[in-house]
């Protein structure tokens, strides 16, 4: 029973492309801050991108020009399109609602060189 649920995680290759997406259950609206946090194994997890619902956007500098973070206003469906991948992006990506109120179980983002 994930509260928000997370897909389009993947192996790809150093250069590429994928887009993750969180989407809340049903029971679940009006979410108003949203995001994504990642941690690779043995390390410290990191936030990567969030978004409000009036669309203001944050990115950290390790992925700004190459990520782009979205949402759909009317099912709180938040995106994650991530270009240009490096091995260092190589971790379990986690999405958030509500400053940490809910999470997704995570996917995974496998880069190689």
């Amino acid at each position: 029973q994930v509260q928000l649920e997370e897909s389009g995680g993947g192996l790809v290759q150093a250069g590429g492309s994928l887009r993750l997406s969180c989407a809340p259950s049903a029971s679940i609206f009006d979410i108003i801050h949203m995001g994504w946090y990642r941690q690779a194994p043995g390390k410290q997890r990191e936030l990567v991108a969030e978004i409000t619902s009036g669309g203001r956007t944050n990115y950290v500098d390790f992925v700004k020009g190459r990520f782009t973070i979205s949402r759909d206003g009317a099912s709180n469906t938040v995106y994650l399109q991530m270009n240009s991948l490096k091995p260092e992006d190589t971790a379990v990506y986690y999405c958030f609602g509500d400053f940490g109120k809910y999470w997704g179980q995570g996917t995974q983002v496998t880069v190689s060189s």
